[in-house]
């Protein structure tokens, strides 16, 4: 019975603390924006229409392939999916810069991804984890998660949006205190759940990795087509698609899964998924002075 009461307690500081570090961490996007950011790209509808087809109809279609592909454990599929459904990382416009990228528009694409993951998100999960895991019992409330993300991602979002149009000196100072603070938040929350899930993720095997490379490799691909005619461009769509939001996913598993494999799964993925792609993004960075001089000694 203790080691179950302290099982519950650990599960409500992670959902916590998942929580929290979401709020924190789309209030920060929300105060380096402004409207005209988010208005360039919901003008370029097209933009936005292939960021949509790529972030939630490519990329999940890809994700229940490779899950029927491995035939992976019905928590450990559903927490693999959890992990990829989310799409609208705030350190995409970080990695962009890092691959040489277009900076302004991986914020635009970022933010309303973002935004409307809140809803498209669960609603995918809904439809799609009994499709993945073959159980039925196996869901989400979605109506709990949507009100949930719309509190701790969609409202913060737009409250660090009105701020920065209102007062755009307090947004600069804030964002940064901000920032470091849903860091921080988000290091204890990744350590909490490293060392509480220690043992089960000592225990991915090989094919485990095999996937997870796969499944970074197609939403690169993915954001890559989707890109448009512009190389620079296609490169800040892949980089966008790439980057899964990582805090959204953590307060879906939290909150609907604690203290199951679910998270570790989730987890995995996320970290996995982050460190790929930084590489991803500092080659690409790195070969963008010579692809220039190439094309200089080619003109």
């Amino acid at each position: 019975m203790e080691q179950d009461g302290n099982a519950m307690r650990v599960d409500a500081i992670i959902n916590l603390l998942a929580g929290v570090a979401l709020f924190f961490m789309m209030a920060a996007i929300g105060l380096g924006l402004s409207i005209w950011d988010l208005l360039k790209v919901a003008r370029d509808w097209r933009l936005a229409l292939r960021a949509g087809i790529a972030n939630y109809l490519l990329v999940p279609a890809a994700a229940v392939g490779l899950l029927f592909l491995f035939q992976p454990k019905p928590m450990v599929a559903a927490g693999f999916l959890i992990a990829v459904v989310c799409p609208g990382a705030p350190f995409a416009p970080v990695l962009t810069a890092i691959a040489k990228g277009s900076v302004a528009t991986a914020v635009g694409v970022m933010a309303i991804l973002a935004g409307s993951s809140a809803i498209i998100a669960p609603l995918l999960l809904r439809l799609l984890l009994p499709l993945v895991s073959g159980r039925g019992d196996l869901t989400i409330n979605s109506m709990k998660i949507v009100t949930t993300l719309i509190m701790s991602q969609f409202l913060p979002l737009f409250l660090g949006l009105a701020l920065h149009h209102a007062k755009p000196r307090l947004a600069e100072r804030l964002k940064g205190l901000f920032n470091r603070f849903s860091s921080l938040l988000n290091l204890g929350l990744i350590t909490l759940i490293l060392v509480v899930q220690f043992r089960l993720l000592q225990q991915i095997r090989l094919s485990g990795y095999l996937g997870m490379s796969m499944m970074v490799g197609a939403t690169l691909l993915a954001g890559w087509l989707l890109g448009g005619p512009d190389s620079n461009q296609r490169k800040t769509m892949a980089i966008t698609t790439s980057a899964r939001n990582v805090g959204v996913a953590l307060v879906i598993v939290a909150s609907s899964f604690p203290g199951t494999v679910v998270v570790t799964a989730a987890t995995a993925f996320a970290l996995f998924q982050i460190i790929a792609v930084v590489l991803v993004a500092v080659v690409w960075g790195r070969l963008s002075p010579a692809t220039r001089l190439l094309s200089k000694a080619a003109d």
